[in-house]
């Protein structure tokens, strides 16, 4: 059993790490409230799903410029230094949520600005925390951090989406934002307590050749390069997210009133964060699988016929919740699975020179992926329904994923023992 169990090594190996991961799980539970809250509001003001899944929009062009210099960034300067001034620009976008609500100011627009300047401060935020771990920890606890860290995220994902929901459907979106203020200090704290954490090989100042050498980089480094591709596949054609409102308010709508559906928009925002807890309680096997590229093809597949099979329980039997449930609980399960390893490769692969780099790619395809796939989904519903968008997203997910690993087939020897990018 214990060989099943989570691996929480990496807790003990480094207080740094400890105190870093406290604080990403505890701000997390804020940030999940924000992100219910704003597609609460669009929806409520809206009453469209393309609208919903324009809140993924807004923030992509952000996101791919701040991935790709932030990236730059992380390989020229102190990674503490870049994580810091970053997320003081998330705590100060989370004020202006809060003072947008109090001034009941009704405006979709300042909405989508607010994520837009959230996915600029979040894509230089997260290449310099995951750069960090290789200074901080042994490369050989570095599958089983990655397990926590993905525990971190969808411990925040389960729990903020459903305190987000309750709070919404109580005190309305004003509450969410404040709490989630509050919860960032976490996040600061944790990150003020980091030693200095230098690049071993410090870049000169970065600039567009910093940038441009990175995606050089890439094209010679196919297994990292395959590891983005199958990970947009998941992302672009079968994340659901933007649905849940419409589903939420429509398919599984428990009460009535302005906020009807709330908390049960909060239950499927949290259902595949519940999922992936799951699967990293039992996770302690993730750092013996060593064939990384199997494991990732075969999570992601059933990360696409797990929503499928979502979009049909709501066709098939609408107002069952617990069933559309356990399907996208399912799928978080594979998607926590894949993303372990995924993270793993990047960071046992990918140089120290390039790290940094190669994250803010990371997190341009993790973040910016799920940004698309929210237009695209939402845009297909627009046509087809909400759930028809999901059968159809889960399709062609595992259609583009196989057609990718069938040209390139060598990303299934991979073996963690021995990396190459």
């Amino acid at each position: 059993m214990p060989r099943l169990l989570t691996d929480i090594r990496p807790l003990r190996a480094s207080a740094a790490y400890r105190r870093l991961w406290i604080g990403q799980a505890v701000s997390g539970f804020g940030q999940q409230m924000s992100v219910v809250a704003i597609a609460w509001e669009v929806w409520t003001l809206t009453e469209s799903s393309f609208s919903v899944g324009l809140v993924g929009l807004a923030g992509l062009l952000p996101l791919i410029a701040g991935g790709l210099y932030g990236g730059a960034l992380v390989d020229a300067f102190d990674r503490r230094t870049v994580a810091l001034a970053s997320a003081m620009g998330l705590w100060l976008s989370a004020i202006a949520l809060v003072v947008h609500s109090v001034a009941d100011v009704e405006s979709v627009a300042f909405l989508y600005g607010v994520v837009a300047v959230q996915a600029l401060f979040f894509a230089v935020n997260n290449p310099a925390r995951a750069a960090m771990l290789p200074q901080l920890l042994p490369g050989h606890l570095l599958p089983a951090a990655n397990a926590l860290g993905m525990a971190a995220t969808n411990l925040s994902f389960t729990v903020g989406p459903l305190l987000g929901g309750a709070l919404i459907a109580w005190r309305g979106v004003e509450a969410a934002y404040i709490v989630d203020v509050l919860l960032y200090v976490a996040a600061l704290y944790s990150v003020l307590r980091l030693p200095p954490l230098p690049p071993a090989t410090p870049m000169p100042v970065p600039g567009l050749k910093s940038v441009v050498d990175g995606l050089r980089f890439l094209r010679t480094a196919p297994n990292i390069a395959m590891s983005f591709v199958v990970d947009l596949c998941a992302m672009v054609f079968a994340q659901p997210r933007a649905l849940f409102p419409a589903l939420a308010a429509t398919v599984y709508a428990t009460s009535s009133g302005s906020d009807a559906g709330a908390s049960s928009l909060g239950l499927l925002q949290a259902s595949p964060a519940i999922g992936s807890l799951i699967a990293f309680v039992v996770s302690g096997w993730v750092s013996r699988v060593h064939r990384h590229g199997i494991a990732i093809v075969v999570a992601i597949v059933v990360y696409g016929a797990s929503v499928a099979a979502a979009g049909f329980s709501a066709i098939g039997v609408p107002g069952l919740l617990w069933l559309a449930v356990s399907f996208l609980a399912l799928s978080g399960a594979a998607d926590m699975i894949s993303a372990a390893y995924r993270s793993t490769i990047l960071q046992t692969a990918a140089p120290d020179e390039m790290r940094g780099r190669m994250q803010g790619l990371f997190i341009v395809v993790v973040a910016g992926g799920p940004r698309l796939g929210d237009f695209v989904i939402g845009s297909v519903a627009e046509v087809v329904g909400e759930p028809w968008a999901m059968v159809l997203g889960g399709a062609l997910c595992i259609t583009g994923v196989l057609v990718s690993v069938a040209l390139r087939r060598r990303f299934l020897a991979y073996d963690g023992r021995h990396p190459t990018p």
